[in-house]
């Protein structure tokens, strides 16, 4: 069962948005830095895979980022917050609408 969820890490002041599979690995992720929420990345786990096997690995990290490398149940000290599906895919659209553009 998929799932979706948000949350902050203060040391980096970064908000991490995920949706995770059923064993916890991470199939997209977004994150936003700052006050003003600038997206940062917006990365796909069967994108990025699709970019490597293409020999595009470096141009897509370089516009997206990447996902988490580590299911989420390996994780201390983050607090989850739920969100919808919905609510997932509209920061999704935001991120990757920001970092297609040229800024």
């Amino acid at each position: 069962m998929t799932r979706w969820f948000r949350a902050y890490w203060d040391d980096e002041g970064v908000w991490f948005y995920f949706e995770v599979d059923a064993d916890g690995w991470v199939s997209r992720q977004v994150e936003f830095r700052g006050p003003d929420g600038i997206p940062i990345a917006a990365a796909s786990l069967t994108e990025w895979q699709q970019a490597q096997a293409a020999g595009q690995l470096g141009q897509y990290e370089a516009t997206y980022g990447l996902t988490a490398e580590s299911p989420v149940q390996e994780w201390d000290e983050y607090e989850p917050i739920a969100l919808t599906a919905a609510e997932f895919e509209h920061v999704w659209n935001r991120a990757r609408q920001y970092l297609r553009s040229d800024r």
